[in-house]
């Protein structure tokens, strides 16, 4: 039998402790760490949201700060926070609805960095799926998540369906093959991510997001941490806190060498869809990249984007964002 529940307000408590740990450092300060290993994992694959942490490690603003971070994609839909209540990782980037769930079944975790400001989540759907009423009756996949479900029946209710005569299937983070092959009606996931890739693979796909169904406006994402991590080595929250600043202040101010930092970094990334998914705003990085992107289409060689004053350095492969023909 499915449980149904509606995307609310996060409890009050998460907000106040991920504010008062992102502005205050959690409680004081206990010195620089000297050099230490610590581990983040990632809510999901590589994309754009995740700029600034990548170009914090490249430019070494971790081992700046005295961490040497070390950046893991989850394995599976869950690993994130399984990782992180298990020890395995110091520090996992969660949903702000899995993190309070998690709190409310008595996981003693706690969020210490916002990083997404605004809700991402949504349901996609199959072009012949107009509104989530149509979904009454449908097949829908569910990444196996917690607050997926919530995702689901906010919008299906919001958009004046019966979320209990939705079928759900687990499908782990493969929204967009199973939407493309027609596995699944629809799908829950990132509009950001997986909504951009499935409409460049399958044009029409549609887009309910869950802050346009009824669904107050939160943060998506929060870097979480055990509240033991918090309690004895909060010089390494402080320390990942300042480093992620930085890495976020300088993707916004160089979003270029942000694309380049993650491209050199993961393997098989696509500097196409990094701009795609929106996180390059018109009249900044988003013209570059398209231009760029069309030269080397249609002349089949490189492109090298940066700033007039890095051109000797970008031309030596030392900066800037470099984009190639596929398969070079």
């Amino acid at each position: 039998m499915r449980h149904h529940v509606r995307l609310l307000p996060v409890p009050l408590a998460v907000f106040l402790r991920v504010a008062a740990c992102a502005a205050a450092g959690c409680g004081g300060s206990g010195g620089q760490p000297s050099g230490r290993d610590t581990s983040l994992v990632l809510d999901f694959t590589p994309n754009a949201v995740h700029a600034g942490i990548y170009l914090a490690v490249d430019r070494g603003f971790d081992s700046a700060e005295g961490i040497n971070l070390q950046v893991d994609p989850p394995g599976a839909a869950t690993d994130a926070l399984k990782e992180l209540v298990g020890g395995r990782s110091d520090f996992a980037i969660l949903d702000i609805h899995d993190l309070a769930l998690a709190n409310q079944r008595g996981a003693e975790v706690v969020g210490v960095v916002p990083l997404v400001q605004v809700p991402l989540a949504a349901v996609l759907a199959q072009p012949g799926v107009r509104t989530p009423r149509d979904l009454n009756g449908k097949r829908a996949g569910v990444s196996g998540l917690p607050s997926d479900e919530a995702v689901l029946d906010t919008v299906v209710r919001g958009g004046g369906g019966d979320p209990a005569t939705v079928r759900t299937i687990t499908i782990g983070f493969n929204a967009v093959a199973a939407l493309v092959g027609g596995n699944v009606d629809a799908a829950t996931g990132f509009w950001n991510v997986e909504g951009v890739a499935a409409r460049a693979r399958k044009p029409g796909i549609r887009e309910f997001r869950v802050d346009h169904y009824g669904a107050p406006s939160y943060p998506e994402l929060v870097i979480a941490a055990r509240q033991e991590t918090v309690d004895e080595n909060v010089q390494v929250v402080e320390a990942l806190r300042d480093t992620l600043r930085r890495g976020y202040t300088e993707t916004i101010a160089d979003p270029a060498s942000a694309v380049s930092a993650m491209t050199r970094q993961v393997p098989g990334l696509d500097a196409k869809e990094l701009a795609a998914q929106g996180h390059f705003l018109a009249g900044s990085m988003g013209p570059k990249m398209a231009s760029a992107i069309k030269f080397v289409e249609d002349a089949g060689g490189r492109a090298i984007i940066s700033s007039l004053d890095k051109a000797v350095d970008a031309l030596a492969g030392k900066t800037g964002t470099i984009i190639l023909p596929d398969g070079r």
